[in-house]
């Protein structure tokens, strides 16, 4: 993998730090496993096998840092479908369909309106992908937050057949096909608040008021919720067309699509294929962000990739719409290739 800039770690970040703390974790969440075990540390969701052919799959996460700038600009209902989608999707990455989702609300003094319009969110994504908001928890922490902020986080369990749990036999010569992605989703907001106390757009008037180098105001481009892939994709899935799923949230490309190949291929990706989201251009010229890096950190206008089949390509363009055939899988030692104008 090429070098990387400072960026991210001047913002705050330090991916290889996260990379070395799942390292040093990996032994002891190994220790818990069982036979009934099929996926954990690494994989998308964590896979438990029930009796009989019935697979459970977990996930957790957040929406990171982009709550400040909800919470700055009062625009909450975003954050919740941030949550839910972003767990939908890791679990339809795994091929399972959500089956309920929990949250947790975490702030210094409770915020009526802001725990109310989250929740309306989260309720509003549980509804499109058919999953029941079973309940969840709202604490208060004197001293834990500054005042008007919070922090979210969401728990969804999904349910699918074990002889359709993904990835499933990806070979060479698969294909790649990119689903667009809404924007940012919720990932590298770090960069984002560095880059814009770096150049002086912090307040909410900044935020919102019409630029002439983005076609919406930077809150309207920031703040677009995390798509959720689950209408498209699990007819794709029904229908036994698809062989591996990669969410590409933190880590960008270069490390979420080498999470589901086996060893011995690789995947080779070509960045001309599909049209970079002008936010992203403006993060990385503003930011001072090499192309490796933006790479790396945000999902460069591609929210998912599939992989299929070749003589199952045609059919799943043709059913998403907006994706777009963006490389293929080969036999190599690196698991991941990055080619074509990392400037375009």
């Amino acid at each position: 993998m090429p070098p990387t800039s400072e960026a991210y770690k001047r913002s705050g970040v330090d991916i290889e730090g996260g990379n070395r703390a799942v390292e040093l974790m990996r032994s002891a969440v190994q220790s818990t496993h069982g036979p009934q075990v099929l996926a954990g540390t690494g994989a998308f969701g964590g896979a438990y096998a029930l009796d009989g052919d019935t697979v459970l799959v977990a996930s957790t996460d957040s929406v990171g840092t982009k709550v400040r700038l909800a919470s700055r600009l009062g625009r909450h209902r975003g954050i919740g479908l941030d949550l839910v989608n972003h767990c939908v999707n890791d679990v339809l990455a795994m091929g399972a369909r959500p089956l309920f989702f929990l949250d947790y609300f975490a702030s210094s003094k409770v915020l009526p309106e802001a725990v109310a319009e989250v929740v309306q969110g989260i309720a509003d994504a549980c509804r499109g992908a058919g999953a029941a908001l079973l309940g969840g928890e709202t604490a208060e922490l004197p001293g834990m937050y500054m005042p008007g902020e919070y922090d979210i986080a969401g728990f969804i369990v999904g349910m699918v057949a074990r002889d359709r749990l993904l990835p499933n036999s990806v070979r060479s010569g698969d294909v790649l096909i990119g689903l667009p992605s809404s924007g940012l989703h919720t990932n590298g907001f770090s960069l984002v608040h560095h880059t814009l106390s770096q150049e002086g757009l912090e307040a909410p008037a900044a935020l919102l008021s019409p630029r002439e180098d983005l076609p919406q105001p930077l809150a309207d481009l920031l703040l677009e919720p995390h798509k959720s892939y689950f209408p498209e994709v699990w007819p794709l899935l029904e229908a036994r067309l698809v062989r591996g799923i990669a969410h590409i949230t933190g880590g960008g490309l270069i490390e979420n699509l080498p999470r589901i190949l086996p060893v011995g291929l690789q995947a080779r990706v070509d960045v001309s294929t599909w049209r970079r989201l002008d936010i992203f251009g403006w993060i990385q010229e503003r930011g001072a962000v090499t192309s490796d890096e933006m790479y790396r950190v945000f999902n460069m206008g591609v929210g998912m990739v599939l992989i299929v089949r070749p003589g199952d390509r045609d059919v799943v363009l043709d059913s998403v719409g907006g994706s777009s055939l963006i490389g293929e899988v080969t036999e190599g030692t690196d698991p991941f290739v990055l080619s074509g104008v990392l400037s375009a």
